[in-house]
Order: structure tokens, then sequence, then C-alpha cells
């Protein structure tokens, strides 16, 4: 018999916080700041164990033509990010009746920052600082799963990126892609679950029977 999730996980950066408006006001406009945010997921989905996050950030604006002067602007203004619109509204309800947890590419200083942000306590904060890895290398997802006490097959992750749909399939994770600024599907990527523009309808599939 199908059973509800008892568990959820999120991505934070992207699936929880609008980090894009952020990104592209330090990088002074839109396209630039798009540019960046590309190089510099380019360089944590493909180097896999932890080299420090504010490292990759200056080495993407580097190869992207910026000063280095963004990353530190990006980093000092960090505590300008903001939940999407319904955010709270998922949060707020999931909190009574599931675990919740947030999975994030980050330092583990500005993932506590970010975390913080949210205003609803989390039971469970993982960086890829603490787990040594960024997603979607399994590692992350496994030790927030570890720490939640909790299984793949009983928990729904939300992510922001469709990479994160790599790393939640390997673990054997349903996944929610809140996909808010429309991207494209990555190459090769399993499908998510479910798929919207906004993080409202990830309420109701927390509380509506897992597959298996």
């Amino acid at each position: 018999m199908s059973r509800q999730y008892d568990f959820v996980l999120f991505d934070l950066l992207t699936a929880l916080l609008d980090s894009w408006t952020l990104w592209n006001s330090a990088a002074g406009g839109e396209e630039a700041g798009r540019a960046w945010r590309a190089a510099y997921l380019k360089r944590t989905y493909a180097c896999g164990a932890y080299r420090p996050y504010e490292t990759l950030v200056r080495e993407a604006a580097a190869e992207t033509d910026l000063p280095l002067a963004a990353a530190d602007t990006l980093e000092e203004r960090w505590a300008e990010l903001a939940p999407w619109d319904g955010v709270a509204t998922v949060l707020e309800n999931l909190r009574g009746t599931h675990r919740l947890g947030v999975v994030t590419n980050c330092s583990e200083r500005l993932g506590r920052l970010a975390a913080g942000l949210l205003n609803v306590p989390m039971d469970v904060v993982v960086t890829s600082e603490r787990a040594g890895y960024y997603k979607p290398d399994p590692h992350p997802y496994r030790l927030a799963l570890r720490e939640l006490g909790a299984q793949p097959a009983n928990t729904l992750f939300v992510a922001g990126s469709g990479y994160d749909l790599f790393g939640t399939s390997a673990v054997g994770m349903d996944t929610f892609w809140h996909n808010r600024v429309g991207l494209a599907l990555p190459d090769g990527a399993p499908a998510a679950r479910q798929e919207a523009r906004g993080i409202l309808p990830a309420l109701e599939l927390a509380n509506s029977p897992r597959r298996g």
C-alpha cells in the first residue's frame, strides 16, 4: 500500500531562495549574471569533491570577464537573499507533518546564513562543505538522509536545478522540480516526478501517496 512521504528535503539557493536576482545585481545585469552563474554551476557540477565555494564563485567571475569585486559584492549582500513567493506557505504547512532539511552547494558559513533567512527551522542543514562533495554527487543527499533518519523511499526532494535530478535519482528519491526560471532539463537527466514554475504544488505532492 502506498504511503505519504515522511520527510522533505530541499535545494536551498534555487528552490527556496531567489539567488538569481542577487547574482544578477552583483554582476551588473541579467545577461552577465546568467553567464557568471552558468560558469559557476559548471564548475560545481564538474568538481565533485569540495573545493571552497567562494573560490569557485571567484573563478567563474574571472572566466566570464567580471571583476573579482563582483564576487565580493555577492558575499557581502548574501543576507539579501529572499524566499520565493509561496515558500513560507509550503514550509509552514509541512513543518507540522514532515521532518524537513536542506541540501545545498555552498560553504558552511554561507549555507547556514541562507537557511536562517527562511524563518522556518530546518531539522537538517547539509552543505557541500560539510558533506565534502558538491551535488549532484550522492554524498550530500545521503548525509541528509542519514541525519534525518530517513530512507530514500519515504523522502521527497524539492529541487531548484535540473542537475539535482542526477543525484536524487542515484539515491532513489522522488523529486519535485521547482523550475522557477524555466530552465531546460539537462541532457541525460531523468525526469522529475512533477515539475512546476511555482513551489506550491510541492505541498500537495508531499502529502500524496509516494510511488513504490
